[in-house]
This record gives structure tokens, sequence and C-alpha cells, in this order.
């Protein structure tokens, strides 16, 4: 198996159980005190990495960076923090396994961004995989009644419009990843707690307003901790060795671990149904990267 793709499934496993961790062990604190708290103890369980992996060398400087590759970084961390405070509100207003296949549809997202920008384009199997993704929202939706009626209830269910906002942020940060760790240069080690750093730094002042007492918690947040920091230095490794449009719909397969946790352990309603949903959006995102592996072989050839 190629290293890119083997870590981005390693990292669906890590955050598939961090999603449902969230749901289950965090109830009552908001987003921005998650990032903040839980990116504090990531960073302190990261900083050996970095310690033992730092090459001064291989860091660009701020000189060789210039504005737009620090604006890049600084955006992505910010976004990064901006989209966990949207899907854990997400999460807090519907369950797991409705959430997740839509705030996973990450990819339908990353695919135009690359197309505008990084000079990606279209394929007929990645038209057939948002097709896929969109009826994979539809699904999740499906209650009986009238043909479009799951479709109003997408646009007016308050969990997934929190949903899908969260996976547009997220999908603009994959592709600032992709930007800073392959077109940048910034290695891996150094990359993940700036991340880290970055993202509490941009949520901070929205944290602090409404600041609640963490120390009953402090072991639970320190393993959420351990599992971010685990699961985005295999992220930031995968995207370091693909394009986004590839490592981002596996990576997002963490949905059907999110669902099967929820349905099974959480007891949620409809868990064959949502189960169907994540599937299809599993289906649906894997279409758009075999698309894009099918573009690339194309330009090699």
């Amino acid at each position: 198996m190629d290293p890119g793709i083997a870590y981005s499934v390693l990292a669906a496993f890590v955050w598939g159980v961090y999603i449902f961790a969230l749901k289950r062990y965090f109830p009552g604190y908001s987003g921005a005190v998650l990032t903040v708290v839980v990116n504090a103890f990531a960073v302190v369980l990261y900083l050996p990495v970095t310690a033992m992996t730092y090459d001064p060398q291989a860091v660009p400087s701020l000189a060789e960076l210039g504005a737009t590759g620090v604006g890049i970084v600084a955006g992505t961390a910010a976004l990064v923090g901006v989209a966990l405070i949207l899907f854990v509100d997400a999460l807090d207003a519907g369950d797991v396994s409705y959430v997740a296949p839509i705030n996973k549809l990450v990819p339908v997202f990353v695919l135009p961004i690359e197309i505008l920008f990084l000079n990606q384009f279209l394929t007929g199997i990645q038209v057939l995989g948002v097709a896929v993704a969109t009826v994979a929202v539809y699904v999740a939706n499906y209650e009986g009644g009238a043909f479009l009626d799951p479709l109003r209830r997408a646009v007016r269910s308050r969990p997934a419009q929190l949903a899908l906002a969260s996976a547009a942020c997220y999908a603009v940060s994959d592709v600032g990843k992709r930007v800073a760790l392959q077109e940048l240069g910034i290695p891996t080690s150094v990359f993940v707690p700036v991340l880290f750093v970055g993202a509490a730094l941009a949520v901070l002042p929205v944290a602090v307003r409404n600041w609640p007492g963490v120390r009953g918690d402090l072991p639970k947040f320190a393993a959420a901790g351990a599992l971010v920091a685990v699961g985005e230095h295999v992220t930031s490794t995968a995207f370091g060795l693909v394009p986004a449009s590839v490592a981002s719909p596996i990576v997002n397969t963490q949905a059907i671990v999110a669902v099967v946790l929820g349905g099974v352990v959480l007891r949620e309603a409809r868990f064959g149904t949502r189960l169907v949903a994540a599937v299809l959006a599993v289906v649906g995102v894997s279409l758009i990267a075999l698309g894009d592996a099918a573009a690339l072989r194309a330009l090699v050839g």
C-alpha cells in the first residue's frame, strides 16, 4: 500500500474514535473550550516528536514563506478551530450518526477548491462521486413522505447546516495543509504543533467568554489530546505525501467508524439508515479520489 494511503486509513480510525468521544464524554463543553484545552494537551504530548525530528535546515524561514505563506498557515489553523466549533455545535444539536456522514463530505468542497486554485480538473468519475455524496445527504434525512422531504429536512435542519458549514471550513483547511506541507515545504513535525497553537489562539477569545471549570475532566481532556496529537500527525503526514483530494476522502471514512460507535454504544435511532448514508458518503468521496488518481495518470501519461 502507498504510504500516503496507509497514513490516511490510520487517520480515519483515529478521528472516528475522536468524534465518538466528543459526543460521549464532553457534553456541555463548547467547541471553543474543547479546542483550547484539547489542543493544549496535544501540543505538550506532541513536542517530544518535534524535538526528536527537528532539523533547522529543513524549516523555511519567515522570509522564505513570505506574507502569503504565513497567511496560508495562519488561515489554515484558524479554520481548523472554527470547523471544530461548528462540528461540536452540530453534535450538541443532533446524533453523531446523523451529523458525521454530512460533516464528512469534506472532499465535495475540496474538489472545486483544488480545481480553481491548484490546477486540478474534474473527471467523469468525480462528477459521479459528487452525485453519490449528495444521495448520502438525502438518505441521512430520509424518514418517508414525499420525494423532496429529505432535502427539505437537510436544508432546515440545524445540525445539518452546522455540519455542512464545518465541512466547508475543514475543506479549505485541508487544501491549506496540502499547500503548507507540499508547496511551502514545512516539515510535518513543525507544522502540527503550529496548527494546534494557531487553532487554539484563534478561538481563545470565544472560549474565555464562558469558561467552565475543566479540572474534574482533565484526564479525559488529556486522552482526547493524545488522540488529536496522533490523528493530526498521521493526517498531516498523509497530506504531505498525496494530494488533498486523495487523502481527504480516505481520512473522512471516519464517518463510518463514528456512525457505528454512535449506533452500537449510544443506541441512536435510525442506525441502519444512517449507516447506509455513511457508506454512500464514503463511496462518493472514494469515487472523487479515484477520479483524481485517473487525472494524475493522464497527466503523467
